[in-house]
């Protein structure tokens, strides 16, 4: 009976924490949506207005819509974590030359880390049916960030690279905003 009664709170505590991760993962696209909100106004709140002598440098990178396309609503899940993780690796390195807010830049890091912790705890990493669907979208979306990646440093990360970049990520999340608000 000592075992048993040890074992109790442990088994109380995964209880719980499944119970919660669950509501958590029901409550996702919600919660996403004022992540996407806070992330939006970050992104406006780290640099002043669009520099128009950037202007002419503008490129399009050709954000593959498709891949927040897919029938599965876990296969577009496993899309948004994976933008999340690429705005991510993006915005975390060579910022010297952006002269952007510090505090806003951290504060939209922390929350698009926090946004892939949940997705990360969300998705479900054994369903094998959409595999395929996922690991296409997953190559589109390092093609795509590769660009914006390369365009960085083909212009050695100066302030207007940044700029057009920080534009790019607020298309991208206004289109994971469309997608989130269907799921």
């Amino acid at each position: 009976t000592m075992n048993a009664y040890c074992l109790t709170p442990v088994i109380l505590i995964l209880f719980c924490t499944t119970v919660i991760s669950s509501f958590q993962c029901n409550h996702l696209p919600l919660q996403q949506r004022k992540v996407i909100e806070n992330s939006l106004r970050l992104l406006d709140k780290m640099g002043k207005k669009f520099p128009q002598q950037c202007l002419r440098e503008k490129t399009s990178f050709g954000f593959p819509k498709q891949v927040l396309q897919p029938r599965q609503k876990d296969a577009v899940k496993a899309a948004i974590e994976e933008v999340f993780q690429h705005i991510f690796y993006i915005f975390s390195k060579n910022l010297t030359l952006a002269a952007w807010d510090g505090t806003a830049l951290d504060q939209f890091q922390n929350g698009l880390y926090q946004q892939i912790e949940q997705l990360e705890g969300c998705v479900m990493k054994k369903h094998n049916h959409y595999c395929r669907t996922k690991e296409i979208s997953r190559l589109k979306l390092k093609k795509y960030f590769q660009k914006i990646d390369y365009f960085l440093k083909d212009k050695q990360h100066n302030r207007c690279s940044w700029e057009i970049s920080r534009a790019e990520m607020r298309r991208c999340l206004q289109l994971i905003d469309k997608v989130t608000r269907k799921l």
